[in-house]
């Protein structure tokens, strides 16, 4: 059994050699306290030693990099007291000068015999290349050979005086003591070949010791994942421990008003919508509070899934409202909505017909206060069905009769703090959450798309590939 990353974790750095005192506390200003701290500071970029860029190839008024070691460097102070440090460095066959002003530390960090790879605008000055305050990461001391390699680029702190090169080593430390037991995996070898992925003792190891460029892309890939299922698995726990404490309503999701609406469009609908609809019905149908995505491109019918959850709602006597980011939208939701529900109708006491319209209404800040006035009062009485609005929903004294389902247009436009106050209105009402905003990492998808963790509708439950 390999080490797991709770393990590595109750492994301070100081447990390897090279880790004194001075060095555990500079360490720590970089968040570098474990050993599973120090293997998860990843190197930012590599550089590939295998193939060198000669000095005498670079052109003047031309941005590039070069590797090579320092040969001399010395420091001192313009008239106005400026601090220069100016340095000589070879790639072995031609030398190039570096010149850095008021970076008085490089001296410290670039003594004789150290490899680096300088980045910066050449220029010729005197008849001999030249850069100006490059960029600089250390790649090695003297007598460290780096030559026919990769070499990893780490984070590094000039405040902290860390630089790559230090964390190279102490990786290389830790890499050699857990190379006996390895690391221990949460996925099995099945799922790892069925999902293209790396063992994770071979993902740490590539990620920091890559022998070729696809070793440390596939490390990349492997790591990615497992911080996205560490982050999901938290997710997971947390929601079922809030079914565990909340109850939600159970909706009457079958029944005549979402019927009618349906037979009265002017379309079918699609495989994938309907599919959307009965998953939002089953939620709906349980005790426990719904909390779903609802993603698909314009136009790809996402309103007509979103009215049905809310007549699933008003057929049962609840309320619904929908919640737009701007009175622009919010107003386009008011009329298309009124017009797709205009001829239904639900039971009323208060008619001599037994029955009413369905009524759709406004919320905005434009709504002015005597119909705002009138519009709080036939909410708390029951008499609106669906409200449209904007933050006047959850900001102003608004009081629901019986919230049962609350829809959230481009959900990502809202703050968390926002969201929570609509939840909480009412009876715990259910949420379902809308937007035509593309998952980050999923590919585009033109159809309707609905989950508890973003996946697509048309795709199988192991989600978009």
């Amino acid at each position: 059994m390999g080490l797991t990353l709770r393990e590595l974790a109750q492994h301070p750095v100081t447990e390897l050699r090279d880790v004194g005192p001075k060095l555990q506390e500079r360490l720590a200003m970089l968040g570098i306290e474990s050993a599973l701290d120090l293997l998860q500071h990843y190197p930012r970029r590599y550089i590939d030693r295998r193939a060198r860029a000669a000095i005498a190839e670079l052109e003047p008024g031309v941005e590039a990099t070069v590797d090579a070691e320092v040969q001399r460097i010395t420091a001192r102070r313009t008239r106005r007291g400026r601090p220069v440090v100016e340095a000589t460095v070879s790639d072995g066959e031609s030398l190039l000068s570096l010149v850095f002003f008021n970076q008085s530390w490089r001296q410290r960090q670039l003594p004789v015999g150290t490899e680096a790879s300088f980045f910066g605008k050449v220029e010729l000055y005197r008849g001999r290349r030249r850069m100006v305050n490059p960029a600089v990461d250390v790649l090695g001391r003297h007598g460290e050979e780096q030559t026919g390699v990769i070499v990893p680029v780490y984070p590094q702190s000039g405040k902290a005086e860390i630089f790559s090169w230090q964390v190279r080593r102490l990786v290389a430390a830790c890499l050699a003591k857990t190379r006996v037991k390895g690391f221990a995996d949460p996925l099995d070898e099945d799922l790892r070949r069925e999902l293209r992925l790396e063992d994770r003792t071979r993902a740490y190891r590539g990620i920091h010791r890559p022998e070729t460029g696809e070793d440390h892309r596939r490390a990349a890939h492997r790591l990615k994942f497992d911080e996205f299922l560490r982050m999901q698995v938290g997710l997971v726990a947390r929601k079922r421990a809030l079914e565990a404490e909340r109850t939600g309503i159970r909706h009457r999701v079958e029944g005549p008003l979402v019927d009618a609406f349906l037979d009265r469009l002017p379309f079918g609908l699609t495989g994938d919508q309907r599919r959307a609809i009965d998953e939002i019905a089953r939620d709906l149908a349980s005790p426990v509070p719904m909390h779903r995505l609802l993603q698909g491109d314009v136009g790809s019918g996402k309103t007509v899934i979103a009215l049905c959850a809310l007549l699933m709602a008003v057929q049962g006597g609840y309320q619904g409202a929908l919640m737009a980011p701007t009175e622009v939208l919010a107003e386009q939701h008011h009329l298309g909505i009124s017009g797709m529900l205009e001829g239904l109708t639900v039971p009323s006491e208060r008619t001599l017909a037994g029955d009413r319209p369905v009524r759709v209404a406004l919320l905005t800040n434009r709504t002015g206060a005597a119909e705002r006035r009138r519009l709080a009062a036939d909410l708390a009485d029951g008499e609106v069905d669906v409200v449209v609005g904007t933050h006047a929903l959850i900001y102003g004294e608004v009081a629901f009769a019986r919230l049962g389902v609350a829809v959230v247009d481009e959900q990502h436009r809202f703050g968390v703090e926002q969201r929570a106050l609509l939840r909480g209105m009412g009876e715990d009402p259910d949420v379902l959450v809308m937007t035509a905003t593309p998952i980050p990492g999923r590919p585009p998808c033109s159809s309707t798309a609905t989950s508890t963790s973003p996946s697509c509708a048309r795709c199988p439950p192991a989600g978009c590939r």
